[in-house]
């Protein structure tokens, strides 16, 4: 499938509202591979958001998963009541299997779609293996050498290589709370490199990626294909809110920096005050933290939304997706054709 694609584009699945199904359908559409977000979505949810792909377009999709975190509660009531002090609207505290994720993972053995990638760990050989057993490929997202090995051992099709470079939520499979980076060790042609020596798969890139010139140096470095999210939020098929738009596309970028605050794991968004205030006292407990500050983000003031985006966010543009997709691959052209040109000057 990857391997296969017109254009050596994916779009990343993007939960909580900008991956919609016209968004994706533009993308597949227009030859590269479109990914719906089943993050956050129960599984009735989930199999109406795919029939409304369904309608329009019947090129191939994938659809991303959460695996469940392991439950953890430590700082949780003590982070809610910070936020209560300071005036903020805070929910109440509730783990969750990501709404359901073993209805989720039913719908798609009975209702099966071309890829199914999975974020937050890697799933079991059992699952990858019924998977398979409908016809769908597999793919986990890793954020290191390790877990690379651990998701080749399951028996996956292929690896979305995820450098600390990206936006929104960091894919490290142990949410560690005495890490608070995240996981951020590895920039993304880095662990392209590193990953390409121990596994022997298809890797797809992820991580910062916004232009054409991105896409052909993961490709350079090894990758099937490049994997972008924060450079189709502008698009106008993408279910972007409107504060978060602005603050993408605001003339005086802010820069991005990875924080728990919002959700209870590691993701990387604009700054913003809540972003700066309330970092250093989130703690590492996910969905519990998304929960309580879930009131807080949906009053839609930009200074306490999660901003999502990646570290290359100031050069999103915007485009319609089918637009955007085909001017990255001629801007990808353009930058091979640059290196080769240079490269052959070289060797004279």
């Amino acid at each position: 499938m990857l391997t296969g694609l017109d254009v050596p584009i994916v779009l990343a699945p993007m939960a909580g509202g900008p991956t919609t199904p016209e968004l994706v359908a533009a993308v597949s559409g227009a030859g590269a591979l479109g990914f719906l977000a089943g993050g956050y979505l129960d599984a009735t949810a989930l199999q109406a958001t795919i029939a409304a792909l369904r309608e329009r377009t019947d090129r191939p999709f994938g659809v991303n998963l959460f695996l469940p975190d392991e439950r953890r509660d430590e700082g949780v009531a003590e982070y809610r009541e910070r936020l209560l002090r300071a005036g903020l609207a805070a929910g109440e505290p509730a783990w969750d299997d990501d709404n359901g994720y073993p209805g989720k993972l039913v719908l798609l053995l009975a209702d099966p779609v071309p890829v199914v990638s999975f974020t937050f760990g890697c799933p079991d050989a059992a699952t990858v293996e019924r998977l398979h057993a409908v016809g769908s490929q597999v793919l986990a997202t890793v954020t290191t050498p390790a877990e690379a090995r651990l998701a080749a051992a399951a028996g996956v099709d292929a690896l979305v290589v995820q450098g600390t470079e990206a936006g929104a939520h960091r894919a490290v499979f142990a949410n560690d709370p005495a890490d608070p980076s995240g996981g951020a060790e590895f920039g993304l042609l880095a662990l392209v490199r590193l990953v390409a020596a121990e596994v022997d798969l298809p890797l797809v890139a992820a991580g910062g990626i916004v232009d054409g010139a991105g896409v052909a140096a993961v490709l350079a470095a090894g990758a099937v294909a490049a994997q972008l999210g924060t450079a189709f939020l502008a698009c106008p098929e993408a279910g972007t809110k409107p504060a978060h738009l602005a603050a993408l596309t605001a003339p005086d970028p802010r820069g991005t920096a990875i924080t728990r605050a919002f959700t209870g794991r590691p993701a990387r968004g604009i700054r913003n005050a809540f972003l700066e205030a309330h970092t250093a006292a989130a703690p590492a407990a996910y969905p519990q933290v998304h929960h309580v500050t879930r009131p807080i983000r949906a009053t839609g003031d930009p200074e306490v939304m999660s901003l999502w985006a990646g570290q290359g966010y100031p050069l999103v543009r915007r485009l319609p997706a089918a637009e955007l997709v085909a001017t990255l691959l001629s801007e990808a052209g353009d930058a091979a054709a640059a290196v080769t040109a240079r490269l052959g000057g070289g060797a004279r």
